[in-house]
Formats: structure tokens, sequence, C-alpha cells
């Protein structure tokens, strides 16, 4: 093979589309973009018009809102807890936390605060500082020997 002879494979590249170039190119005159109109000249955008019916995104009753005070909690089952505890990475003897849980790889970032639930069984005595807990992981943790402590919302 030579540098001459190195070219695409049949049907890889297309001519491109040249248009106004007479009537018997077949994109001639209007060049594809018919007579007239607001659409026939150039700098159109007509987003979400109807040709002034009223628009959907009007028609349609607007309902809800976001709260702006909402908290994002990263939720851990006490499986999760009990398996890290089972490898290694948590040290069941100390307050566990937020921080300890993100070192320990359980969660990966804190956000709001950490809600523990009760999904997993947990054989470890441990002491958990949550910003919540559900019935079922306060009863899992007493059962074990552990406590849940609730720490007080953050006033921001």
């Amino acid at each position: 093979m030579k540098l001459n002879e190195i070219r695409e494979n049949d049907g890889a590249t297309r001519n491109r589309k040249r248009v106004g170039r007479g009537i018997g190119s077949g994109r001639g005159k209007t060049s594809g973009a018919g007579h007239k109109g607001q659409k026939a000249r150039s700098g159109v955008a007509i987003k979400g018009f109807e040709g002034g019916q009223m628009p959907i995104h009007r028609r349609l009753p607007k309902r809800g809102f976001t709260n702006i005070f909402r908290k994002n909690y990263v939720e851990v089952n006490l499986g999760r807890i009990q398996s890290a505890v089972d490898a290694g990475k948590l040290d069941s003897k100390k307050p566990v936390d937020a921080a300890m849980l993100v070192e320990a790889g359980v969660i990966s970032k804190a956000r709001d605060g950490v809600r523990i639930l009760g999904k997993g069984e947990l054989k470890a005595k441990v002491e958990l500082h949550a910003a919540g807990a559900s019935k079922s992981a306060v009863e899992a943790v007493e059962k074990a020997g552990g406590k849940i402590v609730l720490l007080a919302p953050s006033s921001e």
C-alpha cells in the first residue's frame, strides 16, 4: 500500500448539501426553506409557540413549591454498621458519628446528618450519634446493649 492509494471506505463520507445553486440542483431558489413566513427567515426560535393557541405550559396548572429548609439526610441501615464493625473499620468501643462513618467508608458524605434505619441485624454494642433514627433501629441497638444519641438539629 502506498500513500497515494489510501482512501476512505465506500460510503464513509458524503458530500455536503450545496443549497441555492440553481433550480436544476433541487435545492435552488428557496434552498429548502419553503416560501416566505417566519420560518423561511434566519434566526428563528419559536420554542413553545403554538400558532397563537395558548401554549401548553400556560394551559396547565402550576402546583407545589420547593422547601428551602428541607434536610437531606443519609440513611444507614444497622446491617451496614455491623458489617463495618466485623471488617474492623469501625471501633464499637468509641461513639460512632457521621465523621467516623465517612472514614470507615460506610457512607460517602454526611450531607445534613445521618439517620439510622433498622434493616439488618446488629450484634455489637455500639453508641451511635445521629440526627435521627427509626423506632425499630432504636429498639435493635438497645437490645444489643448500645444506645442512640440524637443530635440537636442545627439552626442554619
